[in-house]
């Protein structure tokens, strides 16, 4: 990705061990290397890259946390905002969200406690609706998002935005481009 983004990585520490005890799984080790590099931010001005940035609207565990309050939420009846699936719950199975776009495009990790490194891609776009599972990292769907022009329906590079990177609020770089 750096090669793809010319961007420099950063070499974030994170204590993964913390954030892999409240999911209660380990997350996937390609993701933590990306982020490491990059932190969270946006990707061709249109992905949104989520990670570890406490309080932000970049924060990994604050998004997840939301979500599942609101999948588990009685009020609301048993509809998931993510059907047929569900959040992720520690000790459970379900979808954990790494990444969106500004058109509604959602990038999910479909989580099973029981199954640990493996992490398949579920994605779904607002427009084409249903889901597509991709059994590959997520360094790699990425890639193939930025800059795979025929990756359908989620390859931005057709609409030639560029690939480059921009911090999040509160990340290292407080959003400003390097």
């Amino acid at each position: 990705m750096s090669e793809l983004t010319g961007w420099e990585p950063l070499g974030i520490s994170v204590d993964w061990t913390a954030i892999e005890g409240e999911l209660g799984v380990p997350l996937p080790a390609d993701y933590k290397e990306l982020y490491e590099a990059f932190g969270s931010g946006v990707f061709s001005d249109s992905l949104y890259f989520l990670g570890r940035d406490e309080g932000s609207a970049f924060d990994l565990l604050t998004q997840w946390r939301v979500s599942l309050s609101v999948d588990q939420d009685s009020k609301l009846g048993n509809v998931s905002a993510v059907e047929p699936y569900a959040i992720y719950a520690p000790g459970g199975k379900g979808l954990v969200e790494w990444g969106s776009t500004e058109w509604a495009d959602e990038y999910f990790w479909l989580i099973d406690a029981e199954r640990p490194g493996e992490y398949p891609v579920l994605a779904r776009s607002n427009d084409i609706g249903g889901w597509h599972r991709y059994d590959m990292s997520t360094s790699e769907f990425l890639y193939r998002v930025l800059a795979d022009a025929d990756f359908q329906p989620f390859g931005l590079a057709q609409y030639d935005l560029g690939a480059r990177f921009m911090p999040g609020a509160g990340a290292p770089f407080d959003g400003q481009a390097l």
